[in-house]
């Protein structure tokens, strides 16, 4: 573990070693290309039968999410598995490459990494690149564990980082974020959150409480974790009490906090531009917008069919920055205009609930994963599920889309309209 610490400890916050050239991510200079969502697009690969074992048949994806870079992408499933599924040739037309067979996965994944107990929430390194190994980790965090760094290309176990309660027992994270200079992770606990330094695994951590020395604050678990992509220093903190909170990340100060979600708050996600804070929660049919810069009301509401499960339903916003997705119990994909909240096509992923949905970062792709958990008998005795191939599955879409234009730019320049 000492040399384990001593590697990690030698990233930079560029997700290199120190003395080495600074690796650019393939998206860095790319621009994303205009998609066209009125046209429907192309399942090119799909995911399902590999993580079906006959011991667990009705095992289910329950989220994922694409690498900063764009060549692979990562699941977390019921069964306590982590999969990472690269991209062959790094996305480059995967239709051509996936296997067309609807009986078969289009390819496996590789690593596979077993964690002990149900995962609460993972997250990848911000300055990963498949062009520096050094730089290719996701964390994790599971009930009654640490935090675990782990190496997205061998599957090996990097270094961990231990938080403990009053008793001396170590307390598991609910919620887990690296910030955007991939310095620090910032892990969520019940009325508190801890701040632990990338470069020093092990016990060490700064504690902060969200609740203040007047009962003021934010109570509850903090469940979900997302940073201002503009650079502004701030965080946004959901929490099962049905509040969000904007908080600054050097000193933890809570700025104000946000009331208005039916749920306990599964997902927060800012806009590109930092101006805007989207939050979805468990139970509750609608994504909200706020504007953060005068959150006293909420500017708009995004319908989603998520009124009678329980899972955390993640959805996503689209590098262009113009439009947001998002799935639901019905098995639906659901697209909407970010400018003036107005929901633009859908289409049908998956025969159950879509509890992710996710763009590549450079690509014209985006992934989605599904799945809700069963308590039924296998149709024979051999123990083979009687789930089809677009239940409790993953899969990779292919966009249609327009050349880019020199003038594009992002919608988040502009203000969204007032509901």
């Amino acid at each position: 573990m000492a040399e384990v610490e001593e590697e990690q400890a030698s990233l930079n916050p560029d997700g290199v070693r120190e003395g080495e050239e600074t690796v650019v991510s393939p998206g860095a200079s790319y621009t994303w290309p205009a998609i066209r969502f009125d046209v429907p697009p192309e399942r090119a690969c799909h995911f399902f039968s590999q993580f079906r074992a006959a011991a667990n048949p009705n095992n289910f994806f329950k989220g994922l999410k694409w690498s900063p870079d764009g060549s692979c992408f990562l699941t977390s499933s019921e069964d306590k598995t982590l999969r990472v599924f690269t991209l062959p040739d790094h996305g480059s037309d995967v239709s051509s490459v996936c296997a067309s067979d609807a009986d078969e996965d289009s390819f496996v994944a590789n690593p596979v990494v077993m964690e002990g107990e149900a995962v609460y929430d993972f997250c990848w390194y911000p300055c990963m690149s498949a062009t520096d190994p050094i730089s290719c980790v996701f964390a994790t965090t599971t009930r009654d564990h640490p935090i675990h760094v782990w190496d997205s290309t061998t599957g090996q176990l990097r270094c961990t980082y231990r938080a403990y309660d009053a008793v001396d027992e170590i307390t598991a994270a609910f919620s887990i974020a690296f910030n955007p200079a991939g310095t620090k992770i910032f892990a969520g606990y019940n009325k508190s959150v801890r701040v632990f330094d990338v470069h020093r695994p092990g016990r060490d951590f700064k504690q902060f409480s969200t609740v203040q020395g007047n009962k003021e604050g934010q109570t509850g678990i903090i469940s979900a974790i997302a940073f201002c992509p503009a650079q502004t220093g701030l965080l946004a903190m959901g929490s099962y009490s049905q509040t969000t909170a904007i908080c600054r990340e050097d000193n933890m100060e809570l700025l104000y906090v946000l009331h208005g979600q039916q749920g306990g708050v599964t997902h927060v996600m800012f806009s590109k531009d930092g101006n805007y804070l989207y939050t979805g929660g468990r139970k509750d049919p609608y994504i909200l917008c706020w504007d953060i810069r005068r959150a006293a009301d909420v500017v708009y509401k995004l319908y989603r069919s998520t009124e009678d499960t329980n899972q955390r339903i993640l959805f996503d916003i689209e590098p262009f920055g113009r439009h947001l997705g998002t799935g639901g119990q019905d098995g639906l994909v659901h697209i909407y205009d970010l400018q003036s909240g107005q929901w633009i096509s859908g289409f049908q992923a998956a025969s159950d609930t879509v509890n992710a949905f996710s763009y590549h970062p450079y690509l014209p792709l985006a992934a989605s994963s599904s799945g809700h958990r069963r308590f039924e008998v296998p149709d024979d005795v051999n123990g083979e599920p009687g789930l089809g191939w677009t239940e409790n599955c993953a899969s990779i879409w292919s966009f249609s889309f327009d050349p880019v234009t020199e003038d594009a730019a992002f919608v988040n320049d502009r203000s969204p309209s007032q509901a």
